[in-house]
């Protein structure tokens, strides 16, 4: 003979332990909340240096949001990094051809392998990259965000 479910009713988890194992999950996100990106170490301090490749973007995102809620504005000088806090203030050198241009990080950052940074239409601009799409930079951080 069938049992028949009462509308509005739940029944009960499959087997125990993946009732506790649901609570314990349920329990964890209460007690530590949300999973946060690993701490980024040493790139928020004042001074740190990188070097790679650089990208730049700007019409096609234009006016939509950042990472940080701001609206992105490719002519303003601000950037995309993976890990520095928003608010950080960077020098951005081409060391292709030596100009340099200081940015904001608002985004999150580039996501293609092989690129440290992602610069606004404006910056790249600055930094003589437009045609070029990419270039070899240093970045430093010189101001870390505000409070």
């Amino acid at each position: 003979m069938r049992t028949r479910r009462v509308r509005g009713t739940r029944s009960a988890p499959s087997s125990p332990t993946r009732f506790v194992a649901l609570s314990l999950g349920l329990l964890s996100l209460v007690a530590c909340g949300p999973r946060r990106p690993a701490d980024p170490g040493p790139a928020d301090r004042k001074n740190h240096v990188e070097r790679g490749l650089a990208s730049w973007y700007g019409k096609k995102f234009h006016g939509r949001t950042t990472a940080s809620g701001a609206r992105f504005d490719m002519h303003r000088q601000s950037a995309a990094h993976r890990t520095l806090p928003f608010g950080t203030r960077v020098k951005v050198t081409n060391l292709e051809n030596g100009r340099a241009t200081v940015v904001v990080i608002n985004d999150r950052g580039p996501f293609v392998e092989g690129r440290i940074i992602d610069l606004s239409r404006a910056a790249a601009k600055e930094l003589d990259m437009i045609q070029t799409g990419v270039a070899q930079v240093e970045i430093e951080v010189i101001e870390g965000p505000g409070p």
